[in-house]
């Protein structure tokens, strides 16, 4: 079998989770659905709205996510108001999470430590820091609490997110592809998590099936998920 988990970012695409979910697209693919809401997508006048949807359909899901905090964008980097609402609605979403036993995958650029120290206090026991590019400081936060960091196609050029996968053991690292952005003008799709093995490999000097095995069986134990296999 091969599986994806594929991540919620906002009302439509939660939705687009919970349906593709259900739907055998090939014989031998299993989507396995997140709900989130990301940072960059609350809207203050649904997301009381959007954060009961989270809730209300967890038993559906095996991770709450994409969720968490971005200070990066230029509209809420001075904005005070911004990242309070930020803030406000990960910590319910993280609150959600605990209180049902679901792990969460967060964003956390340009607010890594908020991102580390909320995810700490609420008492989530498995979270997944998705191209996390934080201190090392954080870094260390994240593996003392037994949490996860995902290796993306990025390290192909991003200092910052290779020197976190290089410091952070194989045992506590997963693959993504953080679908559908855009790696230096070519746009990802679940494939590429190929990119992330190859380049996790170059890193720790390991074989690629050594990468992979122990990878999914990390996915196997922070979303609870049956074992998929990774073509080479």
């Amino acid at each position: 079998m091969t599986a994806v988990v594929t991540m919620g970012a906002d009302s439509k695409s939660n939705n687009w989770a919970l349906k593709e979910s259900i739907k055998h697209v090939r014989q031998n693919l299993k989507i396995f659905p997140a709900l989130g809401i990301h940072p960059s997508l609350i809207d203050a006048s649904t997301v009381d709205v959007d954060v009961r949807f989270v809730e209300d359909n967890i038993s559906k899901v095996v991770t709450v996510g994409e969720i968490g905090l971005d200070y990066w964008y230029k509209a809420v980097r001075k904005d005070e108001d911004k990242k309070a609402l930020q803030r406000a609605t990960f910590a319910r979403l993280l609150e959600i999470a605990e209180k049902h036993g679901r792990p969460v995958s967060i964003h956390s650029r340009g607010a890594w430590a908020d991102c580390v120290n909320m995810t700490i206090e609420v008492g989530v026991e498995k979270a997944v820091f998705h191209w996390f590019t934080g201190s090392s400081d954080d870094l260390k936060k994240i593996l003392d609490n037994g949490f996860y960091v995902s290796a993306s196609p990025a390290l192909a050029y991003s200092r910052e997110h290779r020197a976190i996968i290089e410091n952070a053991p194989l045992e506590r690292i997963l693959l993504e592809t953080d679908s559908p952005v855009s790696y230096k003008g070519e746009v990802a799709d679940p494939s590429f998590v190929l990119k992330a093995l190859a380049a996790v490999a170059e890193l720790k000097k390991e074989k690629q099936e050594t990468i992979a095995e122990v990878t999914t069986e990390n996915a196997e134990v922070v979303f609870g998920i049956g074992r998929p296999s990774l073509r080479l």
